[in-house]
Parts: C-alpha cells; structure tokens; sequence
C-alpha cells in the first residue's frame, strides 16, 4: 500500500501550522523517513519549500489528483540531521509547540539549533598503498634512480603511512610533480578530507583529579546514585545554592566525569560568552580534546564542526550558552545549568521558552539528570526545592576557606549633601587609592541592567511607581510616565513630590564616561573597560580576562559581564555603581535582579588570601534587596520577596503569559487585543470561577518596533495548565477569525510568553 509522507512546512505561519500531505516518488521511497528534511513544491505557484517529515499517512488529505510530490531530499549536512533520532527531535518540537504557543516549523528550527552549515575546510592527504614489503623493494629503484625526492617521501611514508600534502611539500620539500608521478605509478593516493575544527586550542594540564570536600562529595555521590537509578521517561533535578566560591564548578566536573564513564554525555550551559573562557580552562585540564565549546564567537563552520563532532561522538561534554542545550548527543546523562538564575537562559524569539524547562523535558526524554547551581537561585527554582519537587544542596563555605568580603553600603543622598556629586563616593575613592599603592586589583561594576527609563530623585530617592501593579513608571518621549502593564499614565514631574528638591533626573550614565572620569581621578592606573564596546571583536572576552588575571591592569570596569563566575584572587575590592538601575526596571523581578547582581558582584572579592570589601552605592539603602546583598543572605530576601509575589499572584506562586498582538496597522493591532480580551471574559469556564485574571490591552514597553505597533495583555493564573488553555483557545479565535475573513484578525500577529522574564 502506498503511503504519504506527512510535511510541516518552513513556514512560522499560524494558518499553515499542520502536516500536508505529499507523494513519495518512486526513487525516494527508500530514503525518506521520519525526521527527512525535504524540498516540496508549495502554494499556488508551487514554490520550492523546505519542509519537515513528520510521519506517514494510508491516506492523503487532499484528492488524488491534487496530491503534490516531494521534489527531493535534503542531504543531511555537518551537525544538520534529525533522522539519528527523529523521535526526539519531533516529540521535543510538538512538547515546545504546545507549551509555549509557537508554531510547529519555528519548534523545529529552534531544535535543530538554527544550525548553519558554513563552508567545510578541507585538506589533502598523501596516503602509502603499498605493503612494508612491496615499499622497501620501491623504495630501493627510487635510490638506485637517484629519484631522491621520491625516495625521501616513500621513506617517511614507511614510517608513517599517511602524511598531510602540506607537510610534503614544505617540510620534506618534495615537489607536486614528483607526488603525482608516484601517485600515476599507483605507489600513493591523494584523498581529501574534511577536517573539523577545534575551538578549543590550549594545552591541557596535567590536573586530572581533585580533592572534594565532604558537602561537594556528598552531592556528587547522591547526584550520581539518582543517575545510575534512572530509566528513560524519568528525571533527577538538583539545585545547587552554594555562595560564591564554594567550589561549584568542581562539582559540575565530578558529576560529569562520574555520568561519562558510564558511556553518556554531558552538557554544561553557562549564561554569558565570557564565562566560556575560564570554565572551558578548568573542563579541559579534566577531558582534554573530548570537551568542546559552543558560542557566538565561533563562525557558523566552527558551530557547524561541533555540532558534527557530537554527532559523530568524539566529544563527551559541551559547554556553551542555551542553544547548546540541543547538541546532538545520542545519549545524554546530564545536563547542568550553572547560574541557573540568569535571564539569559529565557529565548525572547518565539517560541520563547525557559531553557530549565526544556532541558527537564529533555532530560526525562533520555533519562538523564539536571543540575542547578546559583549563589543566588530564581525564586521560581528555591520555591520548588521549598515545595519538596527538587532536591535541593546546599554549599557555605568558600572552597579556599576565606571569608566572604565585608560590605559597606553607602547613601549616595548623604553624599550629595556633603557636596561630592562626582560618580565615586568619598569612601570608594579611598579604597580605590589604597589597593592601588598596595598593588592589588579593584573591579568596579556599573549597574544599569534593567533600565528601562526611569525617573529619580537624587535627594530623597523617591521614585514613581505604578499604583496598581508595583513597578517603576517608564519615561516616555511624549513627557508621560507610564506602566507597561495596566497602561497606567502620569505626567513627568520636575520636582520630586515627596520632598520638592529639583535633582529629579532620568539616571544615565555609560561606562565609557566613568572610565574617562578614572583616568582622570587616577592617572597612575591601568584601567581595562569591558562592555559590548570592547567585546565585539572574535576573542576579546578572552584577552580582556586573561590580561586582568595576568595583573596587566590595576582596575577593571564593566557593565554586568565582569561580576559572574570570575575568579581573580588579586581583587580586593568591589564597587557597585548606581545599585538602582536594577532596582526600578519596569518589571515585577527588578528586586530580585538587584539581589542577584549584587551579590554575584560582591563575591569577586575576596577570593584568594587577602579579605576582600565591597562598597554598594545607592540612593536606597534601606530597600530591602540592597539589605539583604550586603549580608549575603538569601533567605532573608527570599522570605520577602516570595510574600510580595504571593500577594499579587506573580510567578513562583501563580503563572502569568502575555499575549503581544502586533500590526503595522495600529487600530487594527487594538481591536485584535480587545478581541482577545473579550474572548477570554466571555469564556465562564475560565472567567466566572475567577480562573484567570486579565489585564490589558496596554501599549508594549516600545509602542512601535520596527514599523509595528504592539498591545500586550497580561493574564494571570495559579496554574500554568489554565494558561495553557487560554492560549489554546486564542489561536483556536485568531484562525475561525482569519478562516471567516473577520477584520478583528486581519494583518495581525499574535506572540505568547509564559511566565516573561521582560516585559513586551
């Protein structure tokens, strides 16, 4: 019986999203399977489409006589294939569908790690097709000939049977001709091979074990014994909250070497590029060339050559930020995420997925392990290992058996009032002078993540916040305040309401001018700046790094990039600039961020013999993030940040999605999001058991983006199942509505973001 091959077009198109049925030509019936990525002609002008096989059906949706035939087949190419382990891939693609509100063929994009082949290097081979026996008769005729060049090839081909055309023809200095002569006498072969680069190009050490102590054994040992435990279908998740420098990292590679000698592989994310260097260093003293890395440094060839050495198996472990997440392993055991509570980690790009949930699906799919780490965990992690649904571990003492650095917080209000309005506090400038005489290094930190626009008084610190919904008011250019999630508006104020002072500013301030400023404040330093600026280039994280752990320089300035799972042992001092750019973004996460970044950033301090300080400026001290950071206590934060979040059902304790309806049409973008809302209103199931609470249609953070307008409605739920259900029932109105030409869903475009990390 003939079957159909069952095809998703490359399409991110809603009204598209389903299988279409194509013929089987007769010289493909072989060759195409479950997970061939296909050409078809598509459409009214049966354009060539690629597309995904699916699967198979007896019988197609279409008559016969309108059936279409796949046109051919898309050689699987380095790293590019799904049909190793289609199952996967197409069962993960549909879970990410239907979890995060994409479509099928974006799904499979985003599995397949957009992945781009890039050009191949290529590179000959001299190889001997003689026997020892039959080569030492050749190789005498060649001297007897006075063919020396001849002669000196075959003698080192004798020795070595294959030799690389370039190390010929330059070290052994033999000519072309001379090859092609004994290649035409049948005594040699030239091939060509493909050879797949290597970004990983130091020496390893000769570090191979390490001594842990009890705590870090004690969870390796329950780490693996959980692994050895498991069976496909089934997953371990552990959370690691160790403060900084506990010995984390030496953790992550025990487990993973235990999890590899068990014929497995392992996958270690890290959140930022900059952190590959000295993560990488550390994991290659241990695995040598069978580790490799993954990042946006790399040239598509380069990303393409890793994604094919893992096919083939000749790495164990890769490290790399969330798209490493899909390496093609065949079996991997465990997967860790290091600074698991990094807002990296959430993909902003439909379909816009929480790299921890998916690497726990893919982890059960293969029957493997995930671990967690973080000194300062997300709420949504600490609240699960507090619900008994993680293990959770617990790492307090730093591995070098220092102290945490001691933490000084300073008013900046005070210090406007005692007349010093220049960037640095009076202390900050004496611990800055001080490390400098006595040699070591200092790292001062510019806080701006999360800006988003927010207007402050340097006097008292007030800062204008929603009424309804708890978050900073986002400056507009039309002179309003406004909220980005209720569409709550305020006109600007010139002086502050709370105390009348007219040092109301908008907080600006970029790394390039406070280097400028240390220059001049002190002349003897050396100073290196790291932020997107000086990173742009291939390798510039690496040289920046190495050169301040090299003591090349005495300061290191940067934006959030320097303070995350550096490890400098000659940094004494830490100084936190402007704590309040994160404090006030425009979000209900912006404390928790704050904690996070201030933390992380007090723990570079410290780290090796000398006791280290941390000096905090803020115009808030007394909030409760910055209260908390500067004692380095986690719980303390979580105990009241977790009561303001169960108090207005934000997520860890209830789940909220955002429906971001877009147009270039503006009144049309409105009327599909007022659509939507009275949808859900209307739906007693949902709506009349006080199920959902809907909020919107407002303005997107940026009303307009690249010529489109954007509402955003925000629905809130104690389950995310019931949000499931919400958007379900929004793609099942948007496609009635396109089917039924209603103009409410005309030249729009509906995205969805589950518990979002920023705001639309």
């Amino acid at each position: 019986m003939e079957k159909y091959a069952q095809v998703i077009i490359d399409i991110s198109q809603r009204g598209l999203d389903r299988p279409f049925s194509y013929r089987i030509p007769a010289g493909l019936q072989h060759c195409v399977r479950a997970g061939s990525i296909v050409m078809v002609p598509f459409g009214a002008g049966n354009t060539l489409r690629k597309g995904y096989v699916v699967g198979f059906a007896d019988r197609p949706q279409v008559a016969a006589e309108k059936l279409k035939e796949i046109e051919q087949i898309v050689e699987p190419s380095r790293g590019y294939t799904m049909e190793d382990n289609s199952e996967f891939y197409l069962r993960l693609a549909a879970w990410m569908k239907n979890r995060y509100g994409s479509t099928m063929a974006t799904a499979m994009r985003t599995v397949l790690a957009s992945r781009k082949t890039g050009k191949a290097r290529e590179y000959r081979q001299i190889r001997l097709l003689l026997s020892k026996e039959e080569g030492g008769k050749q190789l005498e005729i060649y001297v007897k000939k006075h063919q020396t060049a001849r002669a000196r090839l075959l003698r080192e081909l004798l020795e070595v049977p294959e030799l690389p055309w370039t190390l010929v023809t330059t070290r052994l200095h033999v000519a072309s001709d001379a090859v092609n002569a004994m290649k035409r006498a049948g005594v040699i072969e030239v091939v060509t091979v493909q050879e797949l680069r290597n970004p990983v190009n130091v020496s390893p050490s000769a570090q191979t074990g390490m001594e842990l102590s009890p705590e870090q054994k004690e969870i390796v040992d329950t780490v693996v014994g959980d692994f050895d435990g498991l069976q496909a279908g089934q997953t371990s998740v552990s959370l690691i909250h160790g403060v900084t420098g506990s010995g984390k990292t030496e953790v992550y590679i025990s487990i993973i070497r235990e999890i590899c000698a068990r014929g497995r592989q392992a996958i270690m994310l890290i959140p930022e590029i900059s952190l590959s260097f000295q993560t990488l260093m550390r994991f290659y003293s241990h695995f040598g060339d069978r580790v490799s890395v993954v990042n946006s440094s790399l040239s598509e060839a380069e990303r393409a050559d890793q994604w094919e050495r893992a096919r083939r198996g000749e790495i164990d472990v890769i490290i790399g930020p969330r798209s490493a997440l899909f390496t093609p392993f065949s079996r991997p055991g465990v997967i860790v995420i290091d600074e698991e509570h990094e807002r990296s980690y959430k993909n902003e790009s439909m379909p816009k997925y929480q790299t921890v949930d998916v690497a726990e699906e893919i982890a059960r799919m293969h029957g493997a392990v995930l671990v967690l780490g973080s000194a300062t965990p997300s709420l949504e992690s600490y609240w699960r290992a507090q619900q008994g649904q993680i293990r959770l571990f617990k790492l307090q003492k730093r591995l070098t058996g220092g102290t945490l650095p001691s933490v000084e917080t300073v008013d900046m209000r005070e210090e406007l009032k005692q007349g010093n309005k220049s960037m640095l506090s009076r202390s900050l400038h004496a611990k800055i002078e001080d490390r400098l005489r006595r040699g070591q290094q200092s790292m001062l930190f510019i806080n701006r993540r999360g800006f988003a626009g927010f207007v402050s008084c340097r006097n008292c610190g007030f800062v204008a916040k929603c009424p309804h919904c708890d978050v900073s008011l986002s400056l507009h250019g039309n002179g309003r305040l406004v909220c980005h999630y209720c569409g709550y508006e305020r006109p600007a104020f010139r002086t502050c309401p709370e105390c009348g002072s007219r040092y109301v500013v908008a907080m600006r301030a970029g790394t390039e001018k406070i280097e400028e400023y240390l220059r001049e404040t002190f002349p003897q330093a050396r100073i290196l700046r790291m932020d997107a600026d000086t990173t742009r280039r291939k390798g510039s994280y690496e040289k920046i790094l190495s050169a301040f752990s090299s003591e090349e320089a005495d300061i290191l300035l940067g934006t959030q990039m320097i303070v995350k799972g550096h490890d400098f042992p000659s940094v004494t001092l830490v100084g936190i600039l402007m704590a309040d750019l994160s404090l006030y973004g425009n979000d209900y996460r912006s404390a928790e961020r704050t904690f996070q970044l201030l933390t992380q950033a007090a723990g570079r301090a410290g780290r090796g013999t000398e006791a280290g300080d941390v000096v905090i400026q803020t115009y808030q001290p007394k909030h409760y993030a910055i209260r908390h950071a500067a004692r380095q206590d986690y719980e303390g934060f979580y105990a009241e940040e977790i009561a303001y979040r169960r108090l207005l059902r934000y997520p860890p304790v209830g789940h909220m999605m955002a429906v971001q309806v877009q147009s270039e049409d503006e009144e049309a973008a409105l009327r599909a999001a007022n659509a939507i809302r009275m949808m859900l209103m209307e739906t007693h199931s949902l709506s009349e058991r006080g199920q959902i609470q809907v909020i919107g249609p407002s303005t997107g953070s940026m009303k307009k983006l690249r010529d489109l307008f954007r509402f955003v409605i925000y629905i809130k739920a104690e389950k995310y199942d019931t949000l499931i259900v919400c958007k379900d029932l929004i793609e099942k109105t948007e496609t009635q509505g396109r089917q039924a030409a209603s103009i409410a869903f005309r030249h729009v475009e509906i995205q969805f973001d589950f518990d979002p990390v920023n705001p639309f």
